[in-house]
């Protein structure tokens, strides 16, 4: 039997050819040709079954077979606001793997530590579509691009918000056990690699945002806001 090939397309249900870049995967990689059935996620909840109704070049055209709307795997809105790392290759790794286990928005942070304050959000886009499709989740993140950290805290209200940090002056609680206390929308804040400022700290705290920790080991940017998805998502089930 077969493995299902997925794809995907924004209004599948509605479009009736792959996007490029997906027709070149489907035809150069896949070798797919007219008969071939695959699977579409359009990034909103839909998974649609079709055919390939024809190939022209590096066109491929399809018919829908059926739709499937998917039902949400975890309760409320994910959203993870992090400081990207000086070292790209460890922002996309984090992306990748907090797309497969489950997430549903992205926020990059301009901050007072920060080491790289420039981000090209078009590859992190791609590297979610992939993970998107490798894990056959039905809704593809948002992925915003960079936010000034001031105007950011000034602006995100919904929810249950926190900030996680690791200085002791700022007294903290466990984000896992405040994650057990509700089943609403949450946010998130995990800074660069020099943390956040204890100024940007008491700021967020003053915005409404609850301080806490991610456990007792001190965790590199990345490993800590995969540790934030993995909390927020546990906690959602």
């Amino acid at each position: 039997m077969k493995e299902e090939r997925y794809f995907y397309v924004p209004d599948a249900a509605s479009c009736r050819e792959l996007p490029a870049d997906e027709a070149t995967h489907a035809l150069r990689v896949l070798r797919l040709r007219q008969g071939d059935e695959m699977m579409l996620i359009d990034g909103k909840g839909m998974f649609c079954r079709a055919v390939v109704s024809s190939t022209e070049g590096h066109r491929c055209m399809y018919d829908v077979i059926a739709c499937m709307p998917q039902q949400p795997q975890w309760k409320g809105h994910l959203h993870l606001a992090i400081a990207p790392t000086k070292m790209m290759e460890r922002m996309e790794w984090l992306v990748e793997k907090a797309t497969e286990v489950g997430f549903d928005e992205l926020s990059l942070l301009d901050c007072r530590f920060s080491e790289r304050r420039v981000v090209k959000t078009q590859r992190l886009e791609r590297i979610v579509v992939s993970a998107m499709k490798q894990s056959r989740k039905a809704w593809k993140p948002v992925v915003n691009e960079m936010q000034d950290f001031c105007t950011f805290i000034s602006t995100h209200t919904d929810g249950m918000r926190f900030i996680a940090h690791c200085y002791d002056e700022v007294p903290r609680v466990s984000l896992f056990e405040e994650l057990a206390h509700s089943t609403s929308d949450v946010t998130v804040l995990v800074g660069p690699e020099g943390d956040f400022s204890v100024e940007e700290v008491r700021q967020a705290v003053d915005a409404g945002y609850i301080s806490v920790d991610l456990g007792k080991s001190r965790l590199r940017t990345e490993t800590a806001g995969l540790a934030a998805v993995m909390m927020m998502q546990l906690s959602r089930q």
